[in-house]
């Protein structure tokens, strides 16, 4: 997938942000997103091929591991920051439509004529709501995925040893996770990041309802 997309979107709602949004489109970008990018996909890259069980009775191995990782860290990852951006692309949407009116009202009444947003960029009115709700529902998505994160892994961590009794697993049988501690490492990591983005997002939140 081209995260570039995502840069690009994170560098241009930079502009229309206050203080608090520049510091969290910046540890969206540096320590989510590049971490993302450069490190968790490849440690996760191995996670079915080195799952081993005591076992070789076929489909057990993948049973087991269907079992215990309903879904991967990075789909979940790569799905949590396309929703975490997608409210700043809304922002932005909100701006050039309001710029796009500006234009086509100069254009009909002349660039003497009173000018219907003499600032496109201020949050008032309208763009001052879609941005206050785009920092509730930022925050919102980061709170669910980690429910969702600690429904499917207790605690966000990984066991080194797996049991299961699964069929078509003749018995019970020891399954081994490749590189448990590495993993545990990257998730905990996200999930603070994920906590820093959620307090920034409810501080920005507070900060814009009590100016206004």
């Amino acid at each position: 997938m081209n995260w570039g997309v995502f840069e690009g979107l994170l560098s241009g709602v930079n502009k229309y942000s206050t203080a608090l949004g520049r510091i969290w489109l910046s540890v969206v970008f540096v320590f989510r997103l590049l971490v993302y990018v450069v490190a968790a996909e490849r440690v996760w890259s191995d996670d079915h091929k080195d799952f081993d069980c005591n076992t070789r009775q076929p489909g057990c191995r993948n049973v087991c591991f269907d079992h215990f990782f309903p879904i991967s860290h990075i789909r979940l990852w790569a799905l949590q920051l396309i929703l975490v951006t997608c409210p700043s692309l809304l922002v932005i949407m909100h701006v050039a439509y309001r710029e796009a009116k500006e234009q086509r009202h100069r254009a009909a009444g002349g660039d003497d004529c009173h000018r219907i947003y003499p600032n496109p960029g201020k949050k008032r009115g309208g763009l001052w709501w879609t941005y206050l709700l785009s920092l509730i529902f930022k925050a919102s998505v980061d709170v669910v995925f980690l429910y969702i994160f600690y429904h499917f892994y207790r605690n966000y961590t990984l066991p080194q040893v797996v049991k299961c009794e699964l069929s078509p697993c003749p018995n019970m049988v020891d399954c081994f996770i490749a590189r448990p501690t590495e993993k545990n490492i990257f998730t905990l990591f996200m999930v603070v990041t994920a906590c820093v983005c959620i307090v920034l997002s409810l501080v920005e939140a507070a900060y814009l309802i009590g100016k206004r």
